[in-house]
């Protein structure tokens, strides 16, 4: 029977009272394979190629989550499983000074997630103001046939066009009024509908959420209904760290 591995934590960490159970058949119990001042969250499996799914990613992240409310973790790629017990051991001691660093550096933080999106009314009615629109609208009243629909082709391409420009100044505004607040950031590709602003998670101190989420309330009354915030807080460092280790 192997071992899959969830994430790296402090070696003191004792199983015990962990509320979440592991990736698998059964609901595997979560167990401690420890070295030195380190210690790896692991829990019985099969050597297999688990599939990539809400039940099985969400097992994976709520083990996670739930020795980060225990203390620092480094969570570790999904569908990781060694051999046994004495393979997980084995990379412990050879990836120490590794995973050492890592782990402190994520002492005492905390991953913050924030999305932003445009009111799908307002932000195309702010578009509709821009000159460029009013000119391209303007010619197109006098036109027919083919003419007057390459003009409404080209007038979408503007639009477009402008709403990229709304989504790059208030990605640009919101980051800038968060950063500061943060040791570190990352923006994600992922923007799921064409009026997705931003999909950004922020590393931050933990006690200083507080300040984070004040500014938070600044830039929704700054935005007012044009764009829709949405603050996600004490979540493990997910978009900061995701160990692959060398299981050969």
């Amino acid at each position: 029977m192997g071992e899959y591995i969830y994430c790296i934590t402090r070696g003191d960490l004792e199983a015990a009272g962990l509320d979440a159970v592991g990736v698998g058949e059964g609901r595997p119990s979560l167990s401690v394979v420890a070295h030195k001042d380190i210690a790896a969250v692991v829990s019985e499996s099969q050597v297999r190629k688990y599939p990539v799914c809400a039940e099985n990613t969400l097992a994976h992240e709520r083990a996670v989550e739930a020795v980060f409310r225990r203390g620092p973790v480094l969570p570790v790629r999904f569908c990781t499983i060694a051999e046994s017990r004495d393979k997980v051991l084995s990379v412990m001691e050879r990836e120490y000074d590794r995973f050492r660093p890592l782990l402190d550096r994520m002492e005492g933080k905390v991953e913050l997630g924030v999305k932003a999106v445009f009111h799908p009314r307002l932000v195309y009615e702010k578009i509709q103001q821009n000159g460029r629109i009013q000119r391209q609208k303007d010619s197109a009243a006098g036109l027919s046939g083919r003419g007057a629909q390459s003009l409404l082709i080209e007038i979408g391409r503007t639009v477009e066009a402008l709403l990229e420009e709304e989504k790059g100044q208030a990605r640009g505004e919101i980051v800038g009024a968060l950063e500061g607040l943060s040791v570190d950031h990352r923006l994600s590709d992922r923007l799921l509908g064409e009026r997705m602003i931003l999909n950004a998670s922020f590393l931050v101190e933990r006690g200083r959420e507080a300040v984070f989420e004040k500014r938070m309330e600044g830039l929704s009354a700054q935005y007012g209904e044009l764009v829709k915030f949405k603050f996600v807080v004490d979540l493990p460092p997910f978009s900061f760290v995701s160990l692959s280790i060398n299981l050969e």
